[in-house]
């Protein structure tokens, strides 16, 4: 029988919630104690404000943020749902430890607007994560959940997660990591052209270059062929609704299309360096190598990190 995501918070949430008050009330016998020791009874008073309590109460939205994070560290392999605690850094790969969840094979997790990747697209792989984890009969409730407290925009509940990794997953991770993030984003652009996620632990000096062939590459393919079929339904239909949405998406696709030419080039300049990093250099040092031309010029080929 599947379970809930929301009956799982709700149990932290009554934890977090008990933490909390035993803490304040600690803290509050303290002040007593000192204040009794110290004879301060007509300059202090004993009581602990919730917001100078020091340690947090649940809170939703964050919550399913760190979910997601952590989605994200099994489908890299970081994480494992077999194992505690964290897996992989760096170091020797060891398959047994995923039995449950395997990772990606090829260290890439791609992202686009609508879902032109099928079993590798970023959303349906965490949509198989919350599957494996919480059960298939409960899967559209519990993503219903999840889409709620993200609060993003869109009509279905994939499309709101969509929206939030197109969006602000990666700033979210920024921030957390105090923008030393472990999770790298190709990024073509303002437009949402195209976007992968990898791990900086698993990068070797192929990984940009299977960006570039296994999907920036048919990406662009698939582009020029939704371009023709739309074109096709503007020209073949007389129902005016259906040419004004085809027409919509057509322009959608044609900037698309304009943002991952453009992007293609500098994708595929860096893949042909097969640049490696040494994770002793740090983040900092390494974000920019991995975008570095032969020229010293940065490509920007990865999302900033703000």
């Amino acid at each position: 029988m599947g379970k809930l995501i929301s009956d799982k918070f709700a149990a932290w949430q009554e934890e977090c919630e008990q933490r909390f008050q035993q803490l304040k009330a600690n803290e509050e016998e303290l002040n007593r104690i000192f204040i009794d020791i110290y004879g301060l009874q007509d300059e202090l008073t004993p009581e602990v404000e919730d917001k100078d309590v020091t340690v947090r109460r649940a809170d939703l939205t964050r919550e399913i943020k760190s979910l997601l994070s952590y989605a994200v560290g099994c489908l890299f392999g970081r994480y494992s749902l077999d194992v505690d605690g964290l897996v992989y850094a760096g170091g020797e790969w060891d398959d047994s430890k995923y039995v449950t969840l395997k990772p990606v094979t090829d260290n890439v997790l791609p992202l686009c607007d609508e879902e032109y990747f099928g079993e590798n697209d970023l959303v349906n792989r965490i949509v198989e994560f919350v599957r494996v984890v919480y059960g298939a009969d409960t899967l559209e409730e519990n993503l219903a959940f999840i889409a709620k407290a993200l609060g993003n925009k869109g009509n279905t509940s994939r499309e709101i997660i969509r929206n939030y990794f197109l969006k602000d997953f990666f700033a979210d991770h920024c921030k957390i990591y105090q923008k030393r993030p472990i999770y790298w984003m190709f990024d073509s652009g303002k437009k949402n052209g195209f976007k992968a996620l990898v791990y900086l632990h698993r990068w070797d000096a192929d990984t940009t270059g299977r960006v570039y062939n296994n999907y920036l590459s048919p990406l662009l393919r698939t582009y020029a062929q939704q371009i023709v079929q739309e074109n096709n339904v503007i020209s073949s239909s007389n129902d005016a609704r259906t040419v004004s949405t085809a027409q919509k998406r057509l322009d959608k696709l044609k900037l698309q299309q304009e943002e991952c030419e453009k992007y293609e080039k500098n994708i595929a300049h860096l893949a042909a360096l097969r640049i490696t990093l040494d994770l002793d250099d740090g983040v900092k040092v390494n974000y920019v190598k991995a975008q570095t031309a032969a020229d010293g010029k940065n490509l920007n080929v990865l999302a900033p990190i703000k």
